[in-house]
């Protein structure tokens, strides 16, 4: 078969699976299906970009773990600013800046209220965080307890509230590393 043609079954297939994503979407409720639709053709952000946190900011909301196990006294400690800030950034990426997220009480739930380029240039580490790991740690964390025995995670903030909140912190970094994201060296 010439390349021409080789070309042409591939695009014909590509139509064929196109068409068949699209009517399955279709079955499902409209906004998941514009999602869906729109999703599979947009690459996901860099790591640790801007848009990436703002992704991660809106995972945050649908994660019932995050949103109603912090939204007792880990959210209310904010020092009266009314947020909370999480600073994450990649130890590998030296020119790539961190990137913050602020999670309020919104609704009696600890809601991400924005996820993107750093806002807040001084924490204050009596209930801000800062966190940062290498690429292939924040892609291979595990245990959050153990990850901070064995330097894979490098924290600032208050440690009895983060160890109080054990199990939510493992989510939130579970989360980090299921949030789609053109990662540099991701198979390392």
């Amino acid at each position: 078969m010439d390349m021409l043609k080789k070309w042409q079954m591939i695009t014909m297939l590509g139509l064929g699976l196109t068409a068949l994503t699209m009517a399955t979407a279709a079955d499902a409720d409209s906004s998941t299906a514009v999602t869906t639709t729109v999703n599979s053709h947009v690459a996901a952000p860099a790591f640790m970009s801007p848009s990436w946190a703002h992704e991660l900011c809106m995972a945050w909301n649908k994660n019932r773990t995050l949103t109603e196990k912090l939204a007792g006294s880990w959210v209310k400690n904010n020092g009266g600013t009314g947020y909370k800030v999480m600073e994450l950034s990649d130890s590998n990426m030296k020119t790539t800046p961190p990137v913050q997220l602020e999670v309020a009480l919104r609704n009696g739930k600890a809601e991400c209220i924005y996820g993107g380029a750093v806002k807040v240039n001084k924490l204050n580490y009596n209930y801000d965080y800062k966190m940062w790991a290498t690429t292939h740690d924040w892609y291979h964390m595990g245990s959050p307890m153990l990850a901070m025995m064995f330097g894979r995670l490098n924290f600032k903030g208050p440690k009895l509230e983060a160890m109080e909140n054990m199990g939510p912190f493992a989510t939130f970094l579970k989360l980090v590393k299921e949030t789609p994201a053109t990662v540099p060296g991701a198979g390392s």
